[in-house]
């Protein structure tokens, strides 16, 4: 590939060099701060070879490149007649990205923040209540047991405990105390004061406290918890540093219990309420038309992250109302999606193509969509519309049948399926009709519609990184294509929790577009080789680090997310690019309670990102793990 070009291209989709007002890397992706997002053409951006995906993070315009990404921004800071990085910016660009932040796409990178880390915990939940539904509709439960009760309690708790679950989310997201924020939510949420509240004609310190029910709300703690940071880091700020401990707190809590009570509390659900309740009001009177035009656009809403946006009302109607009509919509979007690749793979003359199609339209099925939507049906346009009306028309059927969620579940494909069990039968039955509907619609009209290959004889690029090129960051050489891959053991680079990629709030690793591994949340701020290899590159900021082993495994390993905004900040370097190293060498060493007091994650992904020369990923069962136990097994 010429990266020379392909800087090029990029730099005339972004809108030029006079809409570039600053541009940075760090291991996968350029990060850019345009004069204006909308001159950004994203979608012929995405189309491009070269590149495995584009997102707008909290005001910042990001291009996923893979491996390369040295090489071409080297290439594209060359063809600019001004030097754009961040770190030779003047005072008053430098705070460009807080400045230009777009108000909308901050509000989705916060929902995000908060939801995502809080998903297994509901999932699991919503799993067990599911599990719990079959076992009472095939009756081999009663639910008169105690066993049904105590099983409905475990899937009830997260839920209806969401609020504290939240405040500890939220407050994480906003860098204000956890325990406080929880401490907060408890406040609210005790059984004497929601006996209080329900009696009515409650006051405090003479003003009346509206009553309100906050077991199983969003909208209320978020709120509150957003506030409440403002308020502790005020308190912080004019208190002396012997008394912080004692002091900011007790005030933060004084101030926060009785203001969320009076004011934020009834206000939060009022808005709550009514989500819902337009949501309710939409699909019973409108059914059809919201069905098609959310199962329509769902994939739109998810290629920019509104997607997000959605989360808050999916989970209110969840709790209040005991079912969503939005995730059987998602639903069908993700399985068109699917659907589409197949066709592709049924009507391609291209053997590579075919057996991308049929790979990434299986893991599209299974509820993960960005192979499949970047590396097949946005390439070749025509399939990725045929996904679009397929979603549509599944949707609408599902609108007709009032197919709904009554379980809230992880990636949402056939393994979600329990999600739609309810005692009555047809709502699974019509969901799976919905699932089906959508893969054939979107594959037969992908068949007719046909779509261009250019160079029948090339492959189709997969969407994942190739081996690194040489370049500012980088001294040791990738092994070959050609050279015939092995079987890889990865062990563990740090201690800590072993989290599957799902859970890491950035979708270019959590949808696997990077490459396949798996996340450690750290105990420690350390970073061992996993492999006995070669560092072939290391980020001038410390937070990635690349790797190829001696049997040609290349690998990433990137410590936390957005991280590269510290510049470096908190972390320590041990070894250079083109280091030989084997496992258990110290390759970093990181703060991680400062970067965590910054406001960022330390979720570690552990990525293989030449996964074409792999079958699969084999883990090695673990959920906590030291430095250079076995991670995972990277079959050839």
């Amino acid at each position: 590939m010429d990266k020379q070009q392909l800087s090029k291209d990029i730099l005339k989709l972004v809108g030029g060099e006079e809409n570039v007002d600053q541009v940075t890397h760090c291991m996968t992706r350029l990060r850019f701060n345009l004069n204006d997002n909308k001159k950004a053409d994203k979608a012929t951006l995405k189309n491009t070879p070269g590149v495995m995906g584009v997102m707008e993070n909290g005001g910042q315009f990001q291009v996923i490149i893979g491996n390369d990404v040295p090489v071409v921004y080297n290439a594209l800071v060359g063809n600019m007649s001004k030097s754009p990085n961040a770190d030779n910016a003047s005072s008053g660009a430098s705070t460009g990205e807080k400045k230009k932040r777009n108000p909308v796409s901050a509000l989705f990178d916060f929902i995000s923040g908060i939801f995502t880390p809080i998903l297994p915990a509901i999932t699991g939940a919503g799993m067990i209540k599911g599990i719990v539904a079959i076992l009472v509709a095939l009756e081999w439960l009663s639910d008169t047991s105690s066993t049904y009760i105590i099983l409905s309690a475990i899937g009830d708790g997260a839920f209806y405990f969401l609020p504290i679950i939240l405040a500890i989310s939220a407050a994480r997201k906003l860098g204000s105390n956890m325990y406080i924020a929880a401490a907060l939510a408890a406040g609210i949420m005790h059984p004497t004061i929601t006996a209080l509240l329900a009696n009515g004609d409650t006051t405090f310190v003479g003003i009346k406290v509206i009553a309100a029910t906050y077991s199983s709300t969003v909208i209320p703690i978020i709120l509150a918890i957003w506030i409440a940071s403002y308020v502790e880091k005020a308190v912080d700020r004019v208190t002396h540093a012997s008394l912080k401990l004692l002091i900011v707190p007790t005030v933060t809590l004084l101030i926060m219990v009785p203001l969320t009570l009076m004011t934020v509390g009834p206000l939060g659900t009022v808005l709550g309420n009514g989500l819902s309740g337009g949501i309710s009001w939409l699909f019973d009177n409108m059914s059809i038309f919201a069905s098609i035009l959310i199962g329509g656009t769902m994939s739109l809403l998810i290629i920019t992250g509104m997607h997000y946006a959605l989360l808050p009302i999916i989970v209110g109607s969840m709790t209040s109302l005991g079912y969503d009509f939005i995730i059987p919509l998602m639903f069908a979007a993700n399985l068109a999606q699917g659907g589409a690749a197949f066709g592709v793979g049924l009507r391609s003359k291209n053997a590579k193509t075919k057996s991308l199609a049929y790979s990434t339209g299986l893991t599209a099925i299974m509820g993960i969509t960005e192979p499949a939507m970047y590396g097949i049906n946005m390439k070749f346009k025509k399939p990725f519309i045929a996904a679009l009306i397929g979603g549509a028309v599944a949707g609408g059927f599902m609108g007709i049948v009032n197919v709904k969620a009554y379980v809230l579940t992880g990636l949402v494909g056939l393994p979600s399926i329990a999600a739609f069990i309810s005692p009555a039968v047809s709502t699974l039955l019509y969901a799976l009709a919905g699932g089906l509907i959508a893969i054939v619609a979107a594959a037969v009209l992908t068949y007719i519609l046909g779509f261009q290959e250019e160079n029948a004889s090339e492959p189709v690029a997969a969407p994942v990184a190739e081996p690194a090129t040489p370049a500012a960051t980088t001294s040791a050489p990738a092994v070959t294509e050609e050279a015939k891959a092995q079987d890889e053991q990865v062990f563990s680079p740090i201690t800590g929790e072993v989290k599957p990629l799902s859970e890491v709030p950035d979708p270019a690793f959590s949808e696997e577009i990077m490459g396949k591994g798996f996340a450690i949340q750290p105990s420690e701020g350390r970073v061992v080789s996993p492999i006995n290899g070669t560092v072939f590159s290391l980020s001038k900021s410390g937070h990635a680090i690349g790797l190829v082993s001696d049997t040609g495994a290349e690998m990433l390993i990137h410590i936390g997310i957005d991280t590269v905004k510290l510049k470096g900040q908190f972390f320590s370097p041990k070894v250079q690019a083109g280091a030989k190293v084997a496992v258990g060498d110290v390759l970093m060493e990181f703060d991680r309670e400062q970067i965590e007091k910054a406001g960022y994650t330390t979720i570690t992904p552990v990525i293989i990102t030449n996964m074409h020369q792999y079958e699969s990923i084999e883990s090695a069962g673990r959920t906590t793990i030291k430095e250079k136990d076995l991670l995972f097994t990277a079959k050839a």
